[in-house]
């Protein structure tokens, strides 16, 4: 969504680097700069006057001409006013002191009202609730059948006692709705309303009329993030029509400018609550404003990748690799399997990496990220045995070339695989040497005869964190290592990144889908 302005941002930010002091004339030509970049990203033009006026004031002042180093002073004061825009600090959903709590969805048709409404109930029952779905969108053809399929995949009550497609009275849906969630016990009531192609009477009229029927504890305006301005002006006719508690984000994961998202908070006045970055039910989050300014800013996303690692793996597995490592066993290629599994289920692998700080400098390389070559690493070790899981060493030639015809690969293909793996079980006998468990070695100091034999054949780490392996560093379970081409360990740069941050290395050549269409 915002590749084109974080692109444009890192150019103006490297054009500060090297500065000792900056001038009015820089402040302002960085000014001028940033307001063009903000500008063509379609955001509201007072929001850019008031953005660039903080930010020369506070350029000129002394936090930055007393800094050691300007432009990253400079860089830390666009990132505060970022977070401004979008918001400061991210609000939580505001519940009624007495249930059910109230929600109702409003927006134009195609904004994505009726998937956001199951998105926001899957997220809701993930956070121990028990919601229910109004079919309130009577107008759209098979909006009531489309919000029941969503409520069946999220596992969530649908109340939808008209069949919709122009049939039915929606005011009256929506009140009864009230009393059925009273009666099954839900304690959130989200009201999915119709909308239109554009902003008429009819549509204002009859969403107040829903709101004073329920009386709802909010009124979540639904934006689609990739209209641009029309957005923020049908935000404010919502605003003063129908008056809405807080907004919505969705289709984030488009390749619109983004404008409407970095405007919408400070034109209407209301948070951004959520933001909606994909197709799936999943693809949906409590919006941060601090996140989404540092990855506009390419300083990638950590704390969510953090959140979401610690949702796909799950806590008895994460006890069983606690086990492992404090009694000194082996881990093997059974576990192996089992972290892949989990770092799949965080979503595709690109966008995973495009969390971490600095990735945007290699977005095209990310592009060409295949996921078909963890299920090819999957394949492998499923046509193992139980005993070859446990014990790869066992593994000869006949059984090699047993394992690539079962799991469609070549021998070289699971030979590569296995030397991988090698390395990742040291790296992990080495991690519990380091943190003083029973089955590991702490490393002594080196004697020149060491020095020596660790120099041969070409000074190659054992470890396997530089050899092309080593997953990023704070994984949860101790996901040692990724399948061969990948190597997020020294990517030099670190533009946009606070001093002294070293930035991964990523190689992308066994990764690419190229490479594996070129086979195929």
């Amino acid at each position: 969504m915002f590749d084109t302005l974080s692109d444009r941002l890192s150019g103006i930010f490297t054009k500060l680097r090297g500065k000792g002091r900056l001038t009015d004339a820089d402040i302002d030509a960085t000014a001028r700069e940033i307001r063009l970049a903000l500008l063509e990203a379609d955001v509201a033009l007072p929001v850019v006057k008031g953005f660039i006026a903080r930010i020369k004031e506070r350029a000129r002042s002394a936090e930055v001409s007393q800094a050691l180093n300007p432009a990253q002073q400079v860089i830390k004061i666009v990132h505060e006013e970022l977070v401004g825009v979008l918001g400061g600090e991210n609000r939580r959903l505001q519940f009624a002191k007495q249930p059910p709590t109230v929600i109702m969805l409003a927006g134009l048709q195609g904004s994505g009202k009726t998937t956001l409404a199951g998105k926001l109930a899957r997220w809701l029952k993930g956070q121990g609730h028990q919601p229910l779905l109004v079919a309130a969108d009577l107008q759209r053809p098979n909006a009531v059948g489309q919000l029941q399929v969503l409520g069946g995949r999220a596992g969530v009550e649908v109340y939808a006692p008209e069949p919709g497609n122009g049939v039915g009275d929606p005011v009256q849906v929506a009140k009864a709705s009230i009393e059925h969630a009273k009666r099954a016990a839900r304690d959130i009531v989200i009201v999915d309303t119709a909308g239109r192609l554009g902003i008429d009477a009819e549509m204002m009229a009859q969403a107040a009329a829903i709101r004073a029927a329920v009386n709802p504890d909010e009124v979540i305006f639904v934006i689609d993030a990739m209209v641009g301005q029309d957005a923020v002006r049908t935000a404010e006719a919502f605003r003063d029509g129908v008056g809405i508690t807080g907004v919505v984000l969705s289709k984030l994961d488009g390749d619109a400018r983004g404008g409407a998202a970095l405007s919408v908070r400070e034109v209407t006045g209301q948070p951004i609550l959520f933001a909606s970055t994909g197709e799936k039910l999943e693809d949906f989050d409590l919006f941060h404003p601090d996140r989404m300014a540092s990855r506009i800013l390419g300083m990638g996303d950590v704390l969510t990748l953090i959140e979401q690692a610690e949702q796909a793996f799950d806590a008895d597995q994460k006890e069983k690799m606690t086990a492992k490592l404090m009694g000194g066993e082996q881990f093997t290629l059974e576990d192996f399997l089992d972290q892949l599994i989990a770092v799949r289920r965080m979503g595709p692998i690109a966008n995973v990496l495009a969390m971490m700080p600095g990735m945007g400098q290699v977005k095209d390389q990310l592009a060409e990220v295949d996921d078909k070559h963890f299920d090819k690493i999957t394949a492998i070790i499923r046509s193992m045995t139980p005993g070859e899981r446990t014990n790869p060493k066992i593994i000869n030639g006949s059984r090699r070339a047993r394992i690539a015809t079962g799991s469609g690969v070549t021998v070289m293909d699971v030979n590569q695989l296995l030397n991988r793996f090698a390395d990742a079980q040291k790296m992990m006998k080495q991690m519990g040497g380091m943190m003083g468990l029973p089955g590991g070695r702490r490393k002594a100091t080196k004697s020149p005869k060491n020095k020596r034999k660790g120099t041969k054949g070409g000074g190659r780490s054992r470890g396997g964190a530089q050899g092309g392996g080593g997953f990023p560093g704070g994984m949860p379970g101790g996901m040692p290592q990724l399948p061969p081409g990948l190597d997020p360990s020294a990517l030099a740069g670190g533009q946009g990144l606070p001093p002294g941050f070293k930035l991964p290395k990523l190689d992308f050549g066994k990764l690419g889908k190229r490479d594996d269409e070129s086979k195929g």
